[in-house]
């Protein structure tokens, strides 16, 4: 599953900047990079009115896929769904997931970019695990200049991305959009079952990956008796 780093900073402290260059150098090592960026604006539109995806829109469609042959672009709204659930919905098979924002996201590595002493935000959130800066004397075990995005890329390389001969997430749960953290015994157990079920069905393929979604339907509730 992706490893996910998410930059953090307040506006105009150069996140933007930074993150895209630190995409430019991972790609560059060969791995598979996505881009999730939180924004505070509403009513952003990526359609055109007239086109055949904005009438869809119009038309009370909840999502839209458009399919080219070079690319696809998803509208959805937005289900409050956390960092975590949006990479590992929308984004499984890359090695790395780089989000922009999301400052509060919970149990998420986070680069801080940082311009104004007086606007450090590691001291308000956690799991920053690293500080981009162009100010002086900034303490920490891992501060990099604003400039160094192949260092930042290395960094999160060595911490995330080489994992030779260690074990590495094979099984992700998500229960209602969320995904729910399981040890790794859990995740082997879970692995097994599934995949042993399914060698039962003897498809004529090798299997390298498998999808299960399950539908809860609960038994609408009895009407009180008549009296």
């Amino acid at each position: 599953m992706s490893s996910i780093v998410t930059f953090i900073g307040w506006h105009d402290s150069g996140k933007t900047t930074l993150a895209a260059g630190v995409v430019t150098e991972l790609k560059k090592l060969g791995y598979r990079v996505a881009v999730i960026k939180s924004s505070n604006d509403s009513g952003i539109t990526f359609d055109t009115p007239g086109t055949d995806t904005y009438k869809h829109r119009q038309a009370g469609a909840d999502s839209v896929l458009l399919v080219a042959p070079d690319q696809m672009v998803l509208q959805t709204g937005n289900s409050d769904l956390s960092l975590r659930t949006l990479a590992h919905r929308y984004f499984p098979d890359v090695d790395i997931v780089i989000g922009e924002g999301f400052k509060t996201a919970r149990k998420t590595a986070k680069i801080e970019v940082c311009r104004n002493i007086d606007q450090h935000l590691r001291q308000e959130v956690h799991g920053v695990i690293a500080v981009a800066t162009d100010l002086e004397n900034v303490a920490g075990d891992y501060v990099f200049r604003l400039d160094e995005a192949r260092e930042i890329a290395a960094f999160l390389e060595k911490r995330f991305l080489l994992c030779k001969g260690q074990w590495r997430e094979v099984t992700a749960l998500l229960v209602n959009g969320n995904k729910i953290p399981i040890k790794a015994y859990i995740q082997e157990a879970l692995a097994g079952t599934v995949h042993g079920f399914v060698k039962t069905l003897k498809l004529n393929e090798d299997i390298e990956e498998i999808e299960l979604r399950i539908k809860i339907n609960k038994k609408p509730e009895s009407a009180p008796p008549r009296r």
